[in-house]
């Protein structure tokens, strides 16, 4: 049992005011039910699964013709359970209902350029888009790929696309050649349309020659570029053409194209770090149900309501993005580097846009926080009411750092799932009080469990995130695994017929005065497959960053297992703040910190500095390449990290021979 005291807690105006308040009153008088806790209505919307979806289907506005019975008898396998079969959705018309005047879409980058696009012309050009993709015969399931920045032009295509019924896949610019096309080659894409430059770092930076050599590589059809002139391309690429020029047929939108529940919409990848990225491919209304709910109820999303999130093309959480679109608001995209020229260039677009919903990294809040960067003293966030952060565990003292020194009323909902589910597992809740170092909740509809080594489920225990029933975003297949053998050993092996992500992980129950169980919440401790075992002990990686990314002197750190004499000692490496150095007495202060703040379990037996820490080029740290590093092993797909040269500070270090 819980009691520790909540860093917020939603004002009974807020609360009654919320989408997820109207959500549980009106699942109350529809089936009769009485949910005085969160913890009852999530256990009804796991327990009778088809009324709840069925009814998130009808509360979230979900055009289509459905939703009829909401999941066929259930499958053999976890994996192959089926959902709405007789539904007929489109994505696109979807996320345009809005048709008016209205913002949709504010597009800044980096250099300070703005561009807007309302409603009804957001609608135009997707249905333009559309409508070329059609002329140039694209059809049902073709693949679309898109290697773009974060702009408006990139949500045009995506929604064209899936207008037709055509599949949507994207890389970023900052993905060098070969990993886009470790990506896309694996697709076969007919089409791609790529921008001729994008700005980070104060730098345009010059794609047309990465460009053309992609577009060869990959034998598209049609090449558009997002430029003033299109990009020179060798065969077999039968045409090169501006966006423009790609929009400029007469030809009127075509009708949107509804298409059963399963309908393939997007393909994500896996980080690629240990071999070739698997092709995740996602259906159209699995990811439409599931991201109406998380953005309307979980995140209190609405159409007065304007929605960013810092991400690139590259990342699920532009998909999820995106999708803010059908909650009738208005979504935030900025491109570039968020920390340029200074640590409060985000800050000054919550200010600048009025962004409601702010949405982030962990590892942004805690630079903003060594930074000294005090965004409530130089900015005005008035409109500011719900603060996202993904990608990482969020510190417990960036929970401090935010309530402090960003906003003292203000929904902080860190969340956790990723590109397998394209949404989440555990998330925010309006209706909730924030607990420090806490995930608030698990996602309704969701069976999330912690897992113990014997398969059993724990509460304060340390253990294996589960989710224990299938649920409508689960991929629709892998590419090219026509078996379902490599589903089946990425999410199955664990545990028969439960889902086990990979997140070593924890669940806290939370009690009211009468003993009444308000909530779970979640704490993620790290990767499984990272988890640290000295001795025989289990140690999540989060543990130790949490203590040693709070001291001044580190910038960043990474921590690994090494093999050594039978057992297991943990090697912590650290890139240090400009003007400090790994002296004796810092590594004393570092050791020290850590057996304090967690355990002498947790003391690294070796304490390296580096200048820099590999990362996936969606930012995430790479523990399984630094580990097989330092082992002398290969680490088979370097093109899938950001910054492959930040490996060789790792190798053949003399301190761990």
């Amino acid at each position: 049992m819980s009691k520790q005291t909540p860093l917020w807690t939603p004002s009974e105006t807020r609360r009654d005011g919320s989408r997820m308040q109207a959500f549980l009153r009106s699942a109350e008088q529809q089936y009769d039910k009485k949910f005085a806790h969160y913890a009852d209505l999530h256990r009804w919307s796991v327990d009778e699964a088809e009324n709840f979806w069925r009814y998130i289907w009808q509360f979230c506005d979900i055009q289509g013709d459905g939703p009829g019975d909401v999941i066929l008898e259930p499958a053999a396998r976890f994996q192959e359970h089926r959902w709405f079969p007789a539904a007929r959705l489109n994505f696109a018309e979807n996320l345009l209902q809005r048709r008016d005047d209205g913002v949709a879409i504010i597009a800044v980058e980096e250099h300070g350029k703005r561009t807007e696009i309302s409603w009804q012309q957001l609608y135009q050009q997707a249905g333009r888009f559309a409508a070329a993709l059609k002329q140039h015969g694209i059809q049902l399931g073709d693949r679309v790929a898109g290697y773009m920045p974060n702009r408006i032009e990139t949500v045009v295509a995506a929604l064209g696309a899936s207008w037709i019924g055509a599949v949507w896949s994207s890389c970023s610019p900052d993905f060098g050649a070969t990993a886009v096309v470790d990506r896309f080659g694996q697709i076969s894409p007919r089409i791609l349309i790529a921008a001729d430059h994008y700005y980070y770092n104060g730098k345009r930076i010059d794609l047309s020659a990465r460009v053309a050599d992609i577009a060869s590589a990959l034998n598209v059809e049609h090449l558009i570029c997002v430029a003033e002139n299109a990009i020179s391309v060798k065969q077999p690429c039968t045409s090169s053409v501006t966006l423009q020029q790609w929009l400029a047929s007469e030809d009127v939108a075509p009708e949107f194209v509804r298409l059963p529940f399963d309908q393939p919409l997007y393909i994500l990848y896996s980080s690629g770090t240990t071999g070739v990225p698997k092709c995740i491919v996602h259906g159209a209304g699995g990811t439409l149900l599931q991201h109406a709910k998380e953005l309307q109820l979980h995140s209190d999303l609405s159409r007065d309501d304007r929605l960013f999130y810092f991400t690139t093309c590259g990342w699920m959480m532009w998909n999820w993005l995106i999708s803010g679109l059908q909650a009738g608001a208005t979504i935030v995209l900025y491109d570039g580097n968020p920390a340029w020229p200074d640590s409060g260039r985000l800050f000054e677009l919550v200010e600048n846009e009025k962004i409601s919903h702010f949405g982030t990294s962990a590892k942004f809040i805690q630079a903003a926080e060594k930074s000294g960067l005090k965004p409530k003293q130089q900015h005005s966030l008035e409109n500011l009411k719900v603060l996202l952060s993904t990608g990482s565990p969020l510190l417990h003292e960036s929970y401090d750092y935010i309530y402090r020194d960003i906003k003292e009323d203000l929904l902080v909902a860190s969340i956790s799932g990723g590109t397998d589910i394209i949404s989440c597992f555990a998330l925010g809740n309006p209706l909730l009080p924030v607990f420090r170092g806490e995930l608030q909740c698990l996602g309704l509809g969701m069976d999330v469990a912690v897992y113990n080594d014997s398969g059993q489920a724990v509460d304060n225990e340390k253990g294996e995130m589960v989710c224990r029933r299938p649920f409508p975003s689960m991929p629709v297949g892998f590419w090219h695994d026509e078996d379902g053998s490599k589903y089946q050993r990425a999410y199955f092996d664990r545990f028969a017929q439960v889902w086990a992500h990979g997140d070593y992980a924890e669940t806290r129950r939370h009690y009211d005065a009468n003993n009444e169980h308000t909530h779970s919440g979640l704490i993620i401790h790290g990767r499984s497959d990272a988890v640290l075992n000295p001795g025989g002990v289990r140690i999540g990686t989060a543990e130790i960053y949490r203590q040693v990314e709070t001291l001044t002197e580190i910038r960043e750190s990474i921590v690994v297992g090494q093999e050594w004499q039978g057992d297991v000692r943990v090697v912590l490496f650290v890139v240090l703040q400009d003007g400090y150095q790994l002296t004796e007495a810092l590594e004393k202060q570092i050791r020290q910190t850590i057996r304090e703040g967690a355990s002498p379990r947790h003391v690294p037996a070796k304490i390296l500095a580096v200048k820099a820490i590999p990362r996936t080029v969606s930012g995430k740290i790479v523990e399984l390449a630094v580990r097989e590093i330092i082992h002398g092993r290969v680490v088979t797909n370097q093109s899938a990290l950001a910054n492959p040269e930040a490996l060789e500070y790792f190798r053949q270090r003399p301190e761990l021979r």
